[in-house]
C-alpha cells in the first residue's frame, strides 16, 4: 500500500459508500481537500455532514464524490488495511521490556515492540509518549481524542531515562504537560522494578501525578514480569511477598488521601499484590469504576462480584433443571484460588456437579509467571496428560490469541483436544460466563 492512498477492501450493502458507487479496489484518497494519514484521520474527517472525497478508482481514474448525510454517519468501508498506516514499532530499551524476555521460535508478531500513541486510542495499549512528535500531540488536541494510556514508570526524568534506555525519555514527560492543559482525559501505569522505581521513587511518582488529577483517572502499579529468558539483560529482582505488602502499604497510604484530597482512590495496584502479598481484594468501591482492567486491576473483585449476581438469579432453575457433569477447569496459579472456592460454592449447592480446578504451573516462561494469559499449549498438555478431565476442559479466553483458537506456542484448541481426549471449551472473562460453562447453563 502507498503512503496516503488506501484502499478499499469491502463496501457494506446499503451504505452511503455503495450508493456513491464505491467499490472494492477502489482507494480514498482525500477528504474535502485534505490527505489521510490513518484511521484516526479517517474517522475524525468522515464525522461531518457535508464531505468531498476524493477516489482513485481501480480503473486509474481520479474523481470527487460529494456526500450529504448525518453527523457521525458511517460511510460503509472496510478498508484492506484497517489501521490505513504502519504500525510505529518501540524506540526504547526499556529494562523491564517482557517481549526481550520471549524465547527463540515463536511467530513473528510476538517479537514485534509498539509505541503507538494511535492504539491507545484504539486498543487501549499503554505508550511512553517517546514515540510522539509535537505534529502527533497537535493532532490528539485537535481531534480531542480520549482517554491516552500513558506508560510513565517514573516522574523522575533522569530514571526514566535509565529504565527506557532512551535519553530523551524524561523530556518526553513535558508531553503529559500538553496533554493536561488542553483537557485530554488520561490513564496511567507504573510497571514497578524493585530497588529501581519502587519506595521513595514510587512516593515521588505518586505525588507528581497527582499534579494531573482529574483529567489523569487513574493510575496503575503492576509488578514487573520477570520469564527464566533473561540472560544478558538488567538484573532484575522479583518481588517478595514482605515486598508486595509494602508496596501495598504504600499504596493504600496514597488512595486515603488522594480520597480526601480529590474524592478519587486515584492510584491502584493490580491484583498480582494482593496476591502475592496473601492480602484480601478489595471492596468495588476502592476500584473507581473498574478503570484499569486491562492492566489487571481488580479483574478478581469483578469476577467474584459477577459470578454472586448470577449465582443468586439462577439457582433455583438450575435446580429445577439439574445437569449430571463432571468439569475441568484449567487457570494459571494466579486466580486458581479464587476459582477453587467459587467451585466450591457451586458443587456445595449442586451435589451434581463436580469441578477439578489445576492450576497451571508455566514451565514455558518459567514459574514466576503466573497469569493464565501466558499459559501455552504445550503445558497444559504436558501437566493434564492422562488426568480423567471428565466431560469437558473449560480454558479462559485470554489464553489464546485473540479472535482465534491459538495458543501463545501455536498449539491449537483442537490439537489440546486430541492430545488430552476431551471436549473443551472456552470460558470468556466474567464470573458469570464461568458459572454458566461450568453449570452447562444457556442464558
Amino acid at each position: 500500500m502507498k503512503k496516503h492512498i488506501h484502499i478499499i477492501k469491502d463496501v457494506l450493502p446499503g451504505s452511503i459508500a455503495e450508493e456513491c458507487g464505491m467499490e472494492p479496489g477502489d482507494a480514498i484518497l482525500k477528504i474535502n481537500g485534505e490527505e489521510i494519514q490513518d484511521i484516526l484521520d479517517y474517522r475524525y474527517m468522515v464525522q461531518e455532514e457535508e464531505l468531498l472525497i476524493t477516489v482513485l478508482s481501480k480503473q486509474g481514474e481520479e474523481v470527487e464524490v460529494e456526500i450529504e448525510k448525518d453527523f457521525d454517519e458511517d460511510l460503509g468501508i472496510e478498508f484492506e488495511n484497517a489501521f490505513m498506516d504502519e504500525y510505529r514499532s518501540c524506540h526504547n530499551k526499556c529494562i523491564f521490556c517482557f517481549i526481550d524476555q520471549m524465547p527463540p521460535g515463536m511467530r513473528e508478531t510476538l517479537y514485534f515492540k509498539d509505541d503507538d500513541a494511535r492504539l491507545s486510542f484504539l486498543q487501549g495499549n499503554y505508550v511512553t509518549l517517546t514515540n510522539m512528535s509535537d505534529k502527533d500531540i497537535d493532532r490528539i488536541i485537535r481531534y480531542h481524542l480520549e482517554p491516552i494510556n500513558i506508560s510513565f514508570q517514573t516522574m523522575n526524568p533522569e530514571l526514566r531515562c535509565k529504565m527506557l534506555n532512551n535519553r530523551f525519555a524524561g523530556e518526553a514527560l513535558k508531553k503529559a504537560d500538553r496533554l493536561f492543559e488542553a483537557g485530554i482525559a488520561m490513564n496511567g501505569q507504573i510497571v514497578l522494578c524493585k530497588n529501581v522505581n519502587d519506595k521513595k521513587e514510587l512516593d515521588f511518582s505518586i505525588e507528581q501525578l497527582t499534579k494531573y488529577i482529574p483529567l489523569l483517572e487513574s493510575v496503575s502499579v503492576v509488578p514487573v514480569g520477570l520469564s527464566k529468558y533473561r540472560e544478558g539483560l538488567y538484573p532484575l529482582e522479583p518481588f517478595t511477598k514482605e515486598d508486595a505488602k509494602q508496596v501495598l502499604a504504600q499504596i493504600h497510604g496514597w488512595q486515603a488521601h488522594c480520597m480526601a484530597a480529590y474524592g478519587t482512590h486515584f492510584i491502584h495496584a493490580s491484583d498480582e499484590w494482593y496476591l502475592l502479598a496473601e492480602e484480601e481484594i478489595p471492596s468495588e468501591e476502592n476500584y473507581d469504576g473498574y478503570l484499569q482492567l486491562e492492566n489487571g486491576v481488580g479483574m478478581l473483585r469483578l469476577f467474584e462480584n459477577e459470578f454472586e449476581e448470577a449465582f443468586s438469579y439462577i439457582k433455583n432453575e438450575v435446580k429445577r433443571n439439574p445437569v449430571k457433569r463432571k468439569v475441568t477447569v484449567a487457570t494459571g496459579k494466579s486466580a486458581y484460588d479464587m476459582l477453587w472456592r467459587i467451585s466450591q460454592q457451586i458443587m456445595a449447592e449442586f451435589p451434581q456437579i463436580e469441578i477439578h480446578c489445576c492450576a497451571i504451573r508455566n514451565d514455558f516462561f518459567g514459574e514466576q509467571i503466573t497469569v493464565s494469559g501466558l499459559i501455552t499449549g504445550q503445558d497444559l498438555i504436558a501437566q493434564l496428560q492422562g488426568k480423567d478431565l471428565g466431560d469437558v476442559l473449560l480454558l479462559p479466553e485470554n489464553m489464546l490469541k485473540c479472535n482465534e483458537d491459538v495458543f501463545l506456542d501455536d498449539i491449537t484448541v483442537s490439537s489440546v483436544e486430541n492430545a488430552l481426549q476431551v471436549k473443551t471449551d472456552i470460558v470468556k472473562s466474567s464470573g458469570q460466563a464461568f458459572l454458566f460453562k461450568v453449570l452447562d447453563f444457556d442464558a
